[in-house]
């Protein structure tokens, strides 16, 4: 029997695909770690990462705020949706017409949403926020220069020692490797199976932001699983919290780079606990034992997932 099916945490979820919203919430809070150098930026090679100016913690406010590296929304989900319609593929479950154009009917649209000019839209159940370094930019960024080299291999366009060296050198602002952000995924109105396909999307994809076929390199775990009536306490907020209770070296302000894995979650489950009691509504956080069996669900699934989305997909006919 699946976890999701104990009461305390089936009644936030659905039995099929809803025709109106139902105010269920699953929100998944998600520990990011680079795994090697990583670039996160809006768009175009040359742009700085994308950062933000926002107070350090909640403790003391008066403070000059701090700079945070920004993982923007469409950045983490655009790629974790490509990897749902990887795995749709190799079962032949089209997410893409000819031209490109999301199709209606597909698991992907449900889920991720779509809007196709006058052919209807469908909003997406899976809202997202920015994902904030923990850590401030001064600790996490660092700045590479680099050369542009020839076919030569060389500073030269000629094997003449004569020949002038070019004199292109750039630099470039990377995301240091061990750097932590947090981010919470939040589901609206979803089914079990979805849920199992939304985490297997986070589980499964491991490239974020630009250069990804070189750098990019990240890891994500699932911190916590919270059900509610509600959406919960902001992406902000919950780094704020976490960054205040992170030991340190006095007389240093800011917690070590890098920050230890275990210390951290820890760090994510009590702020968790104190951000959520103010929630006005019901909600209900998943044991970690019960996390460890839902994750170890997701890889079962995910051994052999022809059924599983198959299933999936099927669950919409009729929608």
């Amino acid at each position: 029997m699946s976890i999701l099916n104990k009461k305390e945490y089936a009644k936030f979820l659905l039995a099929h695909y809803p025709e109106y919203p139902q105010g269920k919430y699953v929100n998944l809070i998600v520990i990011r770690k680079t795994e090697s150098e990583a670039i996160f930026r809006t768009e175009g090679s040359g742009e700085p990462l994308c950062r933000e100016f926002v107070h350090a913690g909640v403790q003391k406010r008066d403070n000059d705020p701090i700079q945070r590296v920004v993982i923007t929304k469409r950045k983490q989900t655009a790629v974790e949706r490509r990897t749902g319609r990887e795995d749709l593929r190799k079962q032949n479950l089209p997410c893409l017409d000819a031209d490109g154009v999301v199709l209606f009917d597909s698991v992907d649209a449900y889920v991720y949403g779509y809007a196709v000019g006058q052919g209807g839209a469908q909003r997406s159940r899976v809202i997202t926020e920015d994902a904030f370094s923990i850590l401030p930019v001064n600790q996490v960024v660092d700045i590479r220069t680099s050369n542009a080299l020839f076919e030569t291999g060389t500073m030269r366009d000629s094997r003449d020692e004569g020949a002038e060296a070019s004199s292109s050198l750039f630099t470039s602002e990377y995301v240091r490797p061990e750097t932590h952000f947090l981010d919470i995924e939040t589901l609206k109105d979803i089914t079990p199976d979805e849920l199992f396909y939304i985490l297997g999307n986070i589980l499964r994809t491991s490239r974020y932001g630009a250069i990804s076929t070189r750098i990019g390199k990240v890891k994500n775990t699932i911190a916590q699983v919270v059900f509610s009536d509600t959406e919960i306490f902001s992406t902000l907020e919950l780094t704020q919290y976490v960054y205040d209770a992170l030991p340190r070296t006095d007389p240093d302000p800011d917690p070590d780079f890098p920050l230890q894995d275990n210390v951290l979650l820890e760090a994510v489950k009590n702020s968790s606990a104190t951000l959520i009691e103010p929630i006005i509504g019901q909600y209900e956080v998943m044991g970690q034992e019960d996390l460890t069996a839902l994750i170890e669900e997701v890889r079962t699934i995910y051994r052999d997932p022809s059924e599983f989305l198959q299933r999936l997909s099927n669950s919409y006919r009729g929608s």
